[in-house]
């Protein structure tokens, strides 16, 4: 059970041995869902659809929203520009490659912070046609070029996890030294398990050091993004990048409102992020958006509170005895926490037994 006894968890959890391993300083969201989200195959979102994402984006307490690519995007131009003159509180970040147009654009727009991505993986070096001579030129060159311009830079290391470990440290302090602030472990084609993931990232905080913010950023490919970014923060990171329902391209993205459940109900980490709010929030990018989410899928799903079948169902009228998935709520009360906005129910059907009738 949490610290304030509103969600009903196996006591395991609360463990030394478990629960030491995670810090307790608070974790923070970095949302994407307005860029990385939006690259799901058949998304297209306008700038009026964006301004709204992002207003319900800021109402989760998030403290930074990935804008957009505004050098690639005429619309994410006209998005940032309703963004900037709507009173976001959260901090709006742009996406830049290491090229200096790139940065020239967030300049232009008066965008003050930006990640800025630049390939590392022999993998990725060999489809672009370049060396890792060029990478670290690149990355140094826009990033010193961003510092001069007054823009906070993350560096962010696509494909990360498939890159040799030495080349990856080269880069990393490579950008440091050129005036990035952050660094993003970017596990881009969701292929590492959780082990790895906080393999990886307690190396990464390690060659940084303690003051350099170290974000995570996972695909879900293996179904492992919500175990891996938990991993993550096991391992020294400090924010969590992802999306609303986790959308994304091919198998989606880190679902950050998934995360913050299981850090906060699990692990009691505290986490900058309102779960109250998130089902509201869910249901507005997935309407924009045009995807029907799965009814038994985890925080945001429709499904979360009802039962069916007999042998469940009749704990429903033993209080001590209701919590039949771990997000139910505590023994002494059948409605559930007051973040699910769902009301518990039973279902008549084909497992159903005379428990569902009384």
């Amino acid at each position: 059970m949490t610290t304030d006894s509103k969600i009903w968890v196996s006591e395991l959890n609360a463990r030394p041995e478990i629960r030491s391993a995670f810090p307790r300083a608070t974790v923070r969201f970095y949302d994407t869902t307005l860029r990385d989200g939006e690259q799901t195959v058949g998304v297209v979102l306008s700038p009026q659809q964006k301004l709204e994402i992002a207003r319900k984006l800021d109402e989760l307490g998030l403290s930074r929203i990935e804008a957009g690519f505004p050098r690639v995007s005429p619309d994410d131009v006209e998005a940032i520009q309703l963004m900037q003159r709507a009173n976001i509180k959260a901090e709006l970040w742009g996406f830049s490659r290491a090229v200096k147009g790139d940065i020239e654009e967030l300049v232009r727009l008066g965008l003050h912070a930006s990640v800025i991505e630049a390939p590392t993986s022999d993998i990725k070096l060999k489809a672009y046609g370049i060396s890792r001579d060029d990478v670290l030129r690149r990355v140094i060159e826009a990033i010193s070029f961003a510092k001069q311009n007054g823009i906070t830079a993350a560096f962010f290391a696509v494909d990360g996890t498939r890159t040799e470990l030495e080349f990856l440290k080269k880069t990393y302090l490579a950008a440091l030294d050129a005036g990035a602030t952050e660094v993003v472990v970017v596990d881009t084609m969701g292929a590492c398990g959780p082990e790895a993931a906080e393999f990886l990232v307690r190396d990464v905080c390690d060659w940084v050091g303690p003051k350099t913010p170290v974000h995570w950023h996972g695909h879900n490919d293996f179904g492992m993004a919500t175990a891996c970014a938990v991993a993550a923060v096991r391992g020294g990171a400090s924010w969590i990048q992802g999306t609303i329902n986790g959308m994304g391209e091919r198998a989606g993205n880190a679902d950050i409102g998934e995360i913050a459940l299981a850090l906060r109900c699990l692990y009691d980490v505290p986490i900058q992020f309102d779960l109250k709010k998130v089902r509201e929030v869910s249901a507005v990018v997935s309407r924009a958006a045009e995807y029907t989410l799965e009814a038994w899928k985890p925080l945001v799903g429709d499904n979360l509170f009802m039962r069916e079948s007999g042998a469940v169902a009749s704990q429903f009228h033993i209080p001590e005895r209701w919590p039949a998935s771990f997000i139910s709520p505590r023994p002494s009360s059948r409605t559930p926490p007051n973040w699910s906005m769902l009301s518990a129910a039973l279902c008549w059907g084909k497992r159903a037994g005379w428990t569902a009738l009384i």
